[in-house]
């Protein structure tokens, strides 16, 4: 779930999944017992994701550069109509902007909200998972909701 979250594709989640357990396995004589299993492997899945969004980052822009193809778009005919529909959509249209506005977050706030708030961890895990300091967790947490709240303020 934190990979899904971070990366937002299922199958690039679970893909990702694979590798943060073959990186457990591959380094698992260094892992020291000072710090919690759960932490460590933590740390490596943050790693991974932060490898990966950058990577998709840099392909997206080089695509961006080389003018690639545009999506098709199709309607559902099986779609609910009327009031249902509107609602669903406009729900649908929130979430897309959530999506986005977490994905314009620098990765080391993005980071932080999803370990906060999807994966429940305290401000002392989620410092020990970044390897940073508490108050530079609750400052990138902080950072993060501001720049949320200002780009989602209009939706609410």
């Amino acid at each position: 779930n934190t990979i899904h979250r971070a990366i937002g594709d299922a199958w690039e989640a679970e893909d990702l999944a694979q590798r943060v357990f073959l990186q457990v396995y591959r380094s698992a004589k260094r892992y020291q017992p000072t710090a919690k299993f759960g932490t460590w492997v933590y740390r490596i899945t943050v790693n991974l994701c932060l490898n990966r969004l950058r990577a998709n980052r840099l392909r997206r822009s080089v695509s961006l550069e080389s003018g690639g193809e545009g999506e098709e778009f199709s309607v559902d005919p099986a779609a609910p109509t009327g009031e249902a529909a509107s609602g669903r959509l406009e729900r649908e249209e929130f979430e897309r902007k959530v999506r986005e506005a977490m994905a314009d977050l620098p990765d080391s706030q993005r980071t932080a909200v999803l370990l906060r708030r999807f994966d429940e961890l305290s401000y002392e895990e989620i410092a020990e998972v970044m390897d940073t300091s508490i108050p530079a967790v609750k400052s990138l947490l902080a950072r993060a909701r501001q720049s949320l709240k200002s780009r989602l303020t209009r939706y609410l």
